[in-house]
């Protein structure tokens, strides 16, 4: 027969078996965190005995205004903004001159700010960088004696360049009243590449080119008239003949 068990491990057994339920660690309910988890609002220790931090509400206002504090470290500063933008300026007035308007433009467009832009603007004009005067005038002389435009499309130019409405007044002033001559000018250029059309389409179409030079629709249609007279006139065997019907 077996040895009867061990009356001290009976009574030890009996004795962890009856122990009382308040002895056990209580387990938290569900749901509950435990008193080592962060939510609980309280320091915890884990079981190998390190802290468990604890967690804290962010403020989202604070985060964003430490990352603009943190770019604005890094990023350039204003002079050295306005010393770009002022260098990016000159190599574009070294190819190709600009109005008061158009650099205005680039320097807000490299982010100087706006009373920098003014004393930049002001200190380019006082050394002759900028002058709307002098390009109006430039512009309309280009205009009228190289491409042969009208009044109305050199004020059209000029205001597309951002040129001020008294400068572009000014710069037309000085220019001779000889619209008729310089339509009538630019017609003889292009009568003999229409001279192969029937009256009516080379009509209108020389009108058309005119009158989007800016030539008013009288001016307009008096030289290509003469032009395409002459034209035909000339012995380029199109047949087709011109009179004024005045």
């Amino acid at each position: 027969m077996d040895a009867p068990a061990s009356t001290d491990g009976a009574a030890s057994w009996r004795s962890t078996w009856h122990q009382a339920p308040s002895d056990f660690p209580q387990e938290p309910d569900a749901g509950t965190p435990s008193e080592r988890h962060p939510a609980r609002g309280r320091r915890g220790r884990s079981t190998a005995g390190t802290p468990v931090p604890r967690l804290r509400a962010i403020d989202e206002g604070t985060l964003g205004r430490a990352d603009a504090e943190r770019g604005d470290e890094d990023g350039p500063t204003t002079e050295e903004v306005r010393v770009a933008a002022e260098e990016s300026l000159l190599r574009k007035l070294r190819t190709r001159s600009l109005s008061v308007s158009e650099a205005r433009l680039v320097l807000r467009g490299h982010g100087v700010e706006a009373n920098d832009v003014d004393d930049l603007i002001e200190d380019f004009c006082r050394r002759g960088y900028l002058d709307d005067a002098v390009l109006a005038e430039m512009l309309v002389t280009s205009g009228a004696e190289r491409k042969g435009q009208g009044r109305v499309a050199l004020s059209r130019a000029l205001a597309q360049r951002g040129i001020p409405r008294e400068v572009i007044h000014a710069a037309l002033e000085e220019l001779p009243d000889d619209d008729a001559e310089r339509a009538l000018e630019f017609a003889r250029t292009k009568a003999r590449s229409l001279s192969r059309l029937d009256a009516d389409t080379a009509l209108r179409r020389l009108t058309g080119q005119l009158a989007r030079r800016g030539y008013a629709g009288s001016v307009a249609m008096t030289a290509a008239k003469t032009a395409l007279r002459e034209a035909s006139s000339g012995g380029s065997g199109s047949g087709v003949r011109f009179v004024d019907s005045d």
